[in-house]
């Protein structure tokens, strides 16, 4: 059994990245990437910072705009056009869940799609579900580099992807598609998981449930990629059973140290690809 290590590889694309920002910044070139930040939500706070962090890292300039949960939808929309229209933001990522008052669709769609860096923008999603992306969803993407790095081939494979959500689920689907994998995608109105997990030669979950994925829902042999993150007694934990179905895989990622860090590789890969899309 081998362990995906995504933290390790998150470490190298980032050296890899902080080189090719250095390049730009001698011609002159700052990048920059703008984060908004609705409300108080204590995770989403938590995961600003580490994306903030990650920038000052690799050299990437960030500006923070952190808003009342009270703000409407107006004002956010006005932030985001001040946003589109400033030459030093290469990329803007609007942290999610927003409150429940403003429309999230709404929001996506003002962003500039050259500026969409976590690839949610209607454009983005229509160009992969094309097969031609301009920007990938961050998730996805790293789970992509994550197999390629571990020789992972999914062209002909059987893939199951639990979860069928906008930012992994629907867009992880797509992208295995577009490899050449056979693709089903499972959900909350699914019957019989099991069923479906258990034939998998590719299994991945995206749920948020602890343990959703056991043992015998799992082929022997098969690659599992757990994207779950969950708090167990002040624990992080995926959906998968690590612990038991880890016996009976040939590849798996942990949690935590799997695809986290993979995600926030790809934001910094994603804003260094704005600033060659706009230097072009």
């Amino acid at each position: 059994m081998v362990i995906l290590d995504g933290k390790t590889l998150a470490k190298k694309i980032r050296l890899s990245i902080k080189k090719e920002v250095n390049q730009f910044k001698e011609k002159g070139i700052i990048p920059g990437l703008a984060f908004i930040l609705v409300g108080d939500n204590p995770a989403s706070q938590v995961y600003v910072n580490m994306k903030t962090k990650a920038c000052e890292e690799v050299g990437i300039y960030s500006i923070n705009h952190r808003m009342p949960k009270e703000i409407n939808e107006k004002e956010l929309v006005d932030v985001i056009k001040m946003l589109n229209d400033n030459p030093m933001v290469h990329g803007i990522l609007v942290q999610l869940p927003l409150p429940e008052h403003i429309d999230e669709e709404k929001i996506i769609e003002a962003i500039d799609y050259k500026k969409d860096i976590d690839g949610f923008h209607p454009y983005n999603m229509g160009r992969l579900a094309r097969g031609n992306p301009l920007f990938s969803s961050c998730t996805p993407l790293g789970i992509m580099k994550l197999l390629e790095k571990y020789s992972i081939d999914v062209k002909g494979k059987d893939v199951v992807m639990v979860g069928a959500g906008n930012i992994t689920g629907k867009p992880m689907a797509l992208m295995l598609t577009n490899a050449g994998a056979t693709v089903q995608i499972c959900h909350i109105h699914t019957r019989n998981l099991k069923e479906k997990t258990k034939v998998a030669d590719i299994l991945i979950s995206a749920v948020g449930k602890p343990g959703l994925i056991k043992e015998d829902m799992v082929k022997e042999g098969a690659v599992v990629i757990d994207v779950g993150i969950s708090r167990v007694e002040g624990k992080v934990v995926g959906d998968i059973d690590f612990e038991n179905v880890s016996q009976k895989v040939s590849h798996i990622t942990p949690v935590p140290g799997g695809v986290g860090p993979m995600t926030i590789a790809m934001l910094l890969y994603n804003t260094l690809q704005s600033v060659k899309l706009k230097e072009q």
